[in-house]
């Protein structure tokens, strides 16, 4: 797809990964607090239920995310061996 060279698809996945997860969790944890202790205590009950939420995503979209990542990115040849890495 993209000609990405594989060895950089752990970051690549990570990127996605990443994102997905901070797109999530800073939706849930975004709502508007008003003094500190409401603030601490909201963004603790905001982490809890951003991390429930999150672990079934991860875990559930971690074998997607890798498909795709794969497909972003291509095998290179090892010009030492002449084969493929």
């Amino acid at each position: 797809m993209l000609g990405i060279p594989r060895r950089y698809a752990h970051f690549v996945f990570g990127i996605i990964q990443s994102g997905l997860t901070s797109l999530v969790a800073t939706g849930i944890a975004s709502f508007p607090a008003g003094s500190a202790m409401i603030f601490v205590r909201h963004w603790m009950v905001s982490w809890l239920i951003a991390w429930a939420a999150m672990l079934p995503v991860v875990l559930l979209a971690a074998p997607a995310i890798r498909a795709f990542a794969l497909r972003l990115t291509q095998v290179e040849s090892d010009p030492r061996a002449g084969r493929q890495a």
